[in-house]
């Protein structure tokens, strides 16, 4: 609206609806709509901008062309498409494409522009205030995605791109048949002869994101799941052996102005522990694991050491208010007896004393620990694909008293 690209009755129309959950097809609605408008207006210096901006990022060539296609083919994944060359990403089919779908790689192009362009304000404004963001960035990538589209070679596809095993974790505490993610692997030989250059560009494009990056599943470098493609559960894989240092070591010595977060969690065989070590990267720690009566574990505050992180609960846990009902009784009484919860001082702030007392460099809680939610307000739970990331944070529960409050917490356990 600012650049006169919107007007105010427009905007109007795009407002999410308020409360619990988001509404997330709403929105998508709304803003495609709006997005379209705003850019059959989009013309001069800024339209420029955009293109400039393709120019610096290489990528978005691939991924507006992608997304075109997409579009274009009614939604279908790429390995779909009924065109075989632009299927396997052959030059003359991309340069035909691009001429013939040009407005809406223009648009997919310019929807990036902006995202782009909004979000560096957005760090830059939170970097200037001393705050930090801290990126996730997911081990696998989608197999209808433009990363494999654009790179078959990175990744274990057969001469027709279709996969023979995917990702997966095995049986776990989270789930008895293992989780079937069924991303593509990848195809770790290749990459290791151009020196994982696939990899340096992705850690590359997230470092202009975040400021911190988590590397989810960090265990996979180590070893990874491989479940045969069109199993229905993830029991049926086996463990094969990742780069390891090979990879690790590149990226955290390419990028040392960096600073990056391992996803340990779950059982670590020796070999991960030995990895996470080798790599000098700090761990996690989740106090939600860490009461369990029957082996307590070096999750304990006591136990943490300084390079590690210590959350009360990931974004897969429970809220601490609905952990509490959930958990084993047993566990519960130990955490009690552990950190002498009492009512006055309330079991969610005595377990985030805990962790805020703890050594490890840093400590996250959730915001629904602050808040005290329970039920209803957990934002992810494994192993199933709807009704997750959809709690939010309303108007007025930020407020300037529970502000005040962390604020003092945070000062007396040295952590301003």
């Amino acid at each position: 609206m600012e650049e006169g690209l919107l007007t105010q009755a427009e905007l109007e129309t795009a407002r999410m609806p308020e409360g619990q959950p988001v509404e997330y097809a709403a929105g998508y609605e709304s803003r495609s709509r709006l997005l379209r408008k705003a850019f059959s207006r989009l013309s001069g210096e800024r339209a420029q901008a955009a293109r400039d901006f393709t120019e610096r990022n290489p990528w978005v060539k691939e991924y507006a062309l992608y997304q075109a296609a997409k579009s274009h083919f009614q939604d279908a994944p790429w390995y779909l498409w009924p065109d075989e060359a632009l299927r396997r990403h052959e030059a003359a089919a991309l340069e035909h494409w691009r001429a013939v779908l040009a407005e809406d790689v223009a648009f997919h192009t310019a929807v990036q522009y902006w995202f782009f362009t909004q979000w560096t304000a957005f760090k830059d404004y939170t970097n200037a205030r001393g705050v930090k963001l801290i990126g996730d960035l997911p081990i696998y990538v989608a197999m209808d995605s433009a990363d494999v589209w654009a790179d078959p070679r990175s990744f274990q596809l057969d001469e027709k791109n279709v996969p023979q095993e995917v990702a997966g974790v095995p049986p776990d505490y989270f789930s008895a048949d293992g989780q079937l993610w069924g991303n593509p692997l990848y195809d770790y030989e290749a990459m290791q002869k151009d020196g994982f250059e696939w990899w340096i560009r992705r850690i590359g494009g997230a470092a202009k994101l975040y400021d911190v990056i988590r590397i989810d599943h960090f265990r996979g470098f180590e070893s990874y799941w491989a479940v045969p493609y069109g199993e229905t559960t993830a029991k049926n894989g086996r463990w094969v052996k990742g780069p390891g240092m090979a990879l690790v070591g590149v990226l955290t010595g390419w990028f040392r102005d960096l600073d990056f977060i391992a996803e340990d969690l779950g059982y670590p065989s020796p070999e991960v522990v030995q990895l996470l070590s080798d790599s000098g990267l700090p761990g996690m720690k989740v106090l939600e694991f860490a009461f369990d009566s029957r082996d307590p574990s070096d999750y304990l505050p006591h136990s943490c050491s300084f390079n590690s992180i210590c959350y009360t609960g990931t974004h897969d846990n429970a809220p601490l208010a609905l952990w509490r009902t959930e958990a084993d009784k047993a566990d519960i009484a130990f955490a009690v007896q552990y950190l002498g919860l009492n009512d006055r001082e309330g079991f969610n702030r005595g377990i985030i004393r805990g962790g805020m007392s703890c050594q490890s460099r840093l400590f996250v809680a959730q915001m629904q620990d602050y808040l005290g939610l329970g039920k209803g307000c957990r934002m992810n739970t494994p192993g199933t694909s709807s009704g997750n990331w959809q709690w939010r944070i309303l108007s007025g529960e930020a407020s300037k008293k529970l502000a005040k409050s962390i604020h003092e917490t945070t000062r007396i356990y040295g952590r301003l």
